[in-house]
């Protein structure tokens, strides 16, 4: 245990518990201190430890926050919503859940004055219902008692009550009592219980729910036999009392203990010998389980199946056994949580002795391949990499359907590989590891190349010996001596081998080596060679006839002199044709870099996705403030609340609250937002910040805001202006229109987070570290990678990747820190790679360093003393009155060189701590990119601007574009599809209600157009939401844009809205770049959209009671996190400019006269406060 949170709910104590091998277990304690059943609620692949201090989430408080090293995990409480019956979310004995009206939920989640019907404060019951049998005294009387084990939450009085059934009818007598909730009783006469038993149907009613039990009463007293378990669970199941090894009828003084503990002390009434467990192999494995376990031991002939039993008598399993001899049996073990659990063996009776120990571990994980390619005939020998390989029971090849036996041993797992049949070119397959039931996917594939070619071989005698060498074509195999097995054959087929000695590589040609030893009179007829499953029968090369020299050197003579002719022919175009070759050299460098990048992408990816940490999304009231209002400012800031005034309910003012009532008139609120509309001076700035305005003011009732929404979009279709109807909802110019805006922003912030949030940061992710591995100019900001004409870098020098070892100063006395390998270019400013190393620490340790930026100082180790780094000093190069910024190639610092971070320890006396800080920054530094100077101003004639012509620079821009488009592809494409992805065949209920009310809107209006319809629904949610969260990742999470992130991410925001367009386009090659990088993506995409649109209408309508719901669920998750008095204050200001506009509005809407006086009356309460309320 290495972490624990404690939390208080009702009247359960509820622990989380973080462990050393990175479980989160949750443990619920009841009033009397007795725990319930332990459940583990996260368990990591490895044994990552879960740090010490974990937080409950202080919104929804039905997140755990837990860190392990370099992530961050959002742990739910509790699953509620997966159980879908009263019985089912009874059964998982959750505290959190609790049955409402229809579903399992929070309790929170439950809206009054619906009852909340959870587990009772007793953890110790196995059934939702439990009954006990009692005879009278006289025998002559029967006493049913029923007991419902719930605790129910809720206003009002309780409804409970209970009817008994038999087949013929009423069971109970008039003498019964009424029930009294949690039980109720039936009184009836012993004469109704016949032998063979009773049959009785159960009716309960708790609230709203019904329950149904169906019991068979049984005489307790025919219940005789051996004293086994089995005859006292069937026993305590029919309602008895078990008490001295025999069944009776229950007595009012009878114990209710748990049937298992009231029958484990019962014998057998049979003869079987005990078995003993010596060993179970493996005693270690994977939390995945292991099939074919086997047990050793004695007196296991009877055992009919192995029981797994974890702590507390909790997560009991059993697996039947086969293979029975007396001394050992085969059994599966079935997947469970990390850590001991205990074994023994059952016996027919039910008893189950014997004890052992298994120990769960963590899962396997595959990370590496070596080597990673094979011929296509199999068997070569593979070694796998990664952590815990000792639990593999088998590989998987995604072409093969055979399982592979592995071995390993001293740490190692290695494997033959299968065959790949009827392939002549490369081919890769996944390789996946089985471990238990479940099949484990390797992060890196293997790729089949055709088998070996090998075409000839000479044999020289050197004394007693026979040297060997064996011609074979260049291939990618990288084959091995150790692979090659080569034998002699004589003409009696008589083998000798030939020991391999050496493999001499060429471009073309491969030389294989081997002699074959101390054979004097062995001539060889033939070579037979064996790799793998490939065998190869070599006859030895043959000398050339001389005729077919002629024959080859003619040809060679022609084209020799054709040559010279066209050489002669073509020379005035040699500066054409220099230029070409310059090019298709460029093209062939980029293209091996893109292939390159293919078998480097699966490694970055699982890098990335590792690295980043923990996702930093901004909480939920910045990301709405930032929706709200895109430009900030002092109003953005007075609606936000602190962080200490979250959890306070701050009472508006008398004004203020006057003001709320009035807006929530929808006669005046629609009335108010068209009076504004209609004034020609009141701009677009304006009506978007009214709309912000009204949602925060009634960000508490979000149905109601739907309402005026709907009410609002529907007199926007109306108006003469939207004649055209494909132009709807396209641009923000109306009060209605941002707010559409900010409630799709609302609704969708959940599906955000839950689900299009990772792929997101895993995107802006890529694209950074993509970035960064070429050079940024410090000044302009433009980028050699990018996917952005505009940004690109295209008079790049060279430069070299570098690794630092950055050192970090710790306290007063010299002391540093353990080193961080920081990644960065020779050709980096010195303020960028501050940058990259405060990037790195973040990302290493999950949260930032101590010092910002502008604080830092950094020295590199230069023959054992540190030299300071600076942005500019005397040593930096002038051009003109332009000063080159220092990087490190100009301070000759070398790849692998420790640099030290120190804080300033005099804070500079200028305002200015950084040069980018002076606002001529541009004009008096330069980076990468020369400046622009006049002739005369030039002090080094030498230096020239590098000129291009147009169709350099294009075929520059397309190359390196594509090959950051390749890097980035799969998360561009995973992001996509998440966003119109259908989790469970479901759109989030806001997109389905809005789709479905703009198809209503378009019935209504007659509109037969399904484009018109397909232009709504696309101007509504990816124009209006998802592009603006897609181009502005800092809406969502905390971090900086840069520019040249920013040109990115325009870009593929357009590809985006270009797979929603209905447009069909054919792109040549003179379209701009920015279009042609994913237009072979595109078509496929508009694919994927058109079945996402009809999805979502095909799925069945929302209600608007369901709808409803989830709007006023949405309103209470973020409850006080807005400050409502300071946006009806701003909103106020408006309705104080237009005053005698809205009330002739309101005449002209024939509003009732007390309307009125209510914004007559509103006025005088804001005119009265002074003027320092204001503030």
């Amino acid at each position: 245990m290495t972490s624990v949170l404690a939390v208080r709910h009702n009247s359960w104590l509820v622990f989380f518990i973080g462990t050393g091998d990175g479980q989160l277990i949750k443990l619920a304690v009841d009033k009397a201190y007795k725990p319930a059943c332990p459940r583990v609620l996260y368990n990591s692949d490895d044994d990552r430890r879960v740090f010490p201090k974990m937080h409950l989430d202080p919104v929804d408080r039905k997140h755990v926050y837990m860190a392990l090293r370099n992530q961050m995990v959002r742990v739910p409480v509790a699953q509620c919503s997966e159980h879908k019956s009263l019985k089912d979310c009874w059964s998982a004995q959750d505290p959190f859940c609790g049955w409402c009206e229809s579903r399992c939920s929070f309790q929170g989640d439950c809206l009054q004055p619906s009852a909340w019907i959870s587990i009772s404060e007793d953890s110790q019951q196995q059934n939702m219902v439990s009954y006990q049998v009692e005879k009278s005294s006289s025998g002559e009387r029967i006493t049913l008692t029923v007991k419902v084990h719930l605790n129910v939450n809720g206003t009002g009085s309780l409804t409970f009550t209970c009817n008994f059934f038999n087949r013929r009818g009423d069971l109970c007598d008039r003498t019964s009592p009424a029930p009294a909730f949690p039980q109720c009783s039936c009184l009836f006469s012993s004469d109704q219980l016949p032998a063979e038993g009773l049959n009785v149907t159960v009716k309960i009613r708790v609230g709203k729910q019904n329950l149904a039990e169906k019991l068979m009463l049984t005489n307790c007293s025919d219940i005789t036999g051996p004293p086994t378990s089995a005859l006292c669970s069937q026993c305590m199941s029919a309602g008895c009392s078990w008490s001295n090894d025999v069944c009776s009828w229950t007595t009012r003084s009878a114990n209710s203990d748990p049937i298992q503990d009231a029958c484990r002390l019962s014998q057998s009434g049979f003869n079987y010998s005990e078995p003993v467990i010596f060993s179970i192999e493996p005693s270690v494995l994977s939390f995945h389980g292991r099939n074919h376990a086997l047990m050793n031991g004695e007196n296991l002939d009877h055992v009919t199946k192995v029981r797994i039993q974890g702590h507390m008598n909790c997560s009991l399993k059993e697996s039947p056994v086969w293979n029975h001899t007396g001394s050992s049996l085969t059994f599966h073990i079935p997947s469970g949580d990390k850590g001991s659990v205990s074994v023994c063996a059952v016996l027919p009776d039910g008893r189950c002795l014997g004890k052992a120990t298994v120990t769960y571990g963590s899962s396997p994980s595959c990370t590496g391949l070596t080597p990673s390619t094979t011929w296509a005939s199999g068997k070569r020998k593979i070694k796998v990499h990664g952590s815990h390989l000792e639990f593999v029971e088998e590989v998987v090849h995604d072409h093969a359907p055979q399982t592979i036996h592995t071995t390993y041993s001293s740490g190692t797992l290695w494997y033959h590989t299968p065959p790949f049949e009827h392939i002549n070119q490369p081919v890769t397959s996944t390789v996946s590891l089985r471990v238990g039931n479940q099949t484990l996917a390797c992060s890196s594939q293997l790729t089949y190349h055709p088998d070996p070619e090998f075409t000839s071989y000479t044999a020289i005698k050197t004394g007693n010996d026979v040297r060997v060498t064996i011609e074979k074509r260049a291939d990618k195999l990288n084959i091995t001596t150790e692979e090659i097995l080569a034998f002699g054959v004589q003409e009696e087929n008589q083998d000798v081998e030939c020991v391999m000695d050496t493999i001499d590589t060429s471009n073309e040609t491969d030389s294989v080596i081997c002699e074959i030893k101390n054979t004097p009179n062995f001539n060889i007829n033939s070579l037979r060679i064996r790799v793998g499953n490939f065998t190869k029968i070599l006859l030895p090369k043959q000398a050339a006839p001389s005729l077919l020299i002629i024959l080859v050197l003619i040809p060679i003579i022609i084209v020799v002199i054709v040559g010279a002719v066209l050489y002669s022919y073509n020379k005035q175009r040699k500066m054409a044709a220099q230029m070409n070759k310059q090019l298709d050299r460029l093209k062939n460098e980029i293209g091996n870099d893109i292939r390159q990048g293919f078998v480097d992408m699966q490694m970055e990816k699982c890098n990335l996705i590792e690295n980043v940490g923990a996702i930093p999304f901004l909480d939920y009231k910045h990301f709405a403030s930032r929706i709200f209002f895109p430009d900030g400012g002092p109003v953005m800031t007075s609606c936000i609340k602190d962080i200490g005034q979250d959890a306070v309910k701050v009472q508006p003012d008398e004004s203020c609250q006057a003001l709320s009532r009035l807006i929530r008139d929808q006669v005046f609120l629609t009335s108010f937002v068209h009076a504004l509309e209609e004034q020609k001076n009141f701009n677009v700035k304006e009506k978007c910040a009214v709309a912000s305005l009204l949602t925060v003011s009634l960000h508490g009732d979000l149905p109601y805001l739907t309402q005026v929404m709907e009410e609002l979009l529907r007199a926007l279709m109306e108006q003469p202006s939207n004649s055209q109807p494909k132009l709807m909802l396209r641009r923000t110019e109306s009060i209605v229109e941002k707010l559409l805006t900010n409630w799709m922003s609302i609704c969708l912030y959940g599906f955000l987070r839950e689900s299009v949030g990772q792929p997101l940061f895993l995107l802006v992710c890529a694209l950074t570290q993509q970035m960064s591995k070429g050079p940024v100019d410090s000044v302009t900001e433009k980028a050699l990678y990018t996917l952005n004409e505009d940004w690109l870098l295209w008079q790049a020098q060279d430069f070299s990747p570098m690794r630092l070892q950055v050192l970090f100063a710790v306290g007063t006395d010299g002391e540093v820190s353990e080193p961080l390998e920081v990644s960065a270019l020779d050709c980096d400013t010195v303020e960028q790679v501050k940058e990259k190393i405060l990037l790195a620490f973040k990302t290493k340790f999950g949260f930032p360093y101590n010092t910002p930026l502008r604080q830092m100082h950094i020295e590199y180790e230069k023959d054992g003393r540190f030299v300071p780094l600076k942005e500019v000093d005397a040593s930096s190069g002038v051009l003109g009155e332009v000063t080159m910024l220092n990087t490190l190639k100009h301070y000759k610092v070398p790849d692998g060189a420790s640099v030290k971070v120190l804080s300033k320890t005099h804070p500079s006396l200028s305002p200015q701590s950084s040069l980018k800080d002076d606002q001529n920054y541009s004009k008096k530094y330069f980076h990468l990119i020369d400046p622009d100077i006049d002739q005369d101003q030039k002090k080094n004639p030498e230096r020239k601007k590098l000129k291009l012509k147009e169709v350099y620079l294009t075929k520059l821009l397309s190359t390196k574009a594509r090959k950051l488009t390749v890097a980035v592809h799969s998360f561009v494409e995973n992001l996509f599809r998440t966003i119109w992805g259908t989790p469970n065949l479901k759109a989030p209920p806001a997109i389905k209600y809005f789709f479905d009310f703009l198809d209503a809107q378009g019935e209504s209006r007659r509109i037969s157009d399904q484009d018109v319809l397909h232009i709504w629904k696309t101007n509504s949610l990816p124009l209006r939401f998802w592009v603006n969260i897609l181009k502005n990742p800092q809406f969502v999470f905390d971090m900086e844009k840069t520019p040249p992130l920013d040109g990115c991410l325009s870009v593929i925001a357009q590809a985006f809205m270009d797979s929603f367009s209905l447009a069909e386009k054919q792109l040549g090659k003179h379209d701009p770049t920015n279009k042609l990088l994913y237009a072979k993506d595109i078509s496929q995409y508009k694919q994927e959209v058109r079945a996402y649109y009809k999805q979502v209408r095909d799925q069945p309508p929302i209600s608007s009671s369901e709808f409803k719901e989830f709007l006023h669920k949405e309103s209470k998750k973020h409850e006080n996190e807005f400050n409502e008095s300071a946006a009806l204050r701003e909103l106020y200001k408006y309705m104080q400019l237009y005053f005698d506009e809205i009330k002739l509005k309101l005449d002209q809407n024939g509003a009732p006269v007390e309307l009125k006086e209510q914004l007559q009356h509103v006025k005088s309460l804001f005119d009265s406060l002074k003027s320092c309320s204001w503030n």
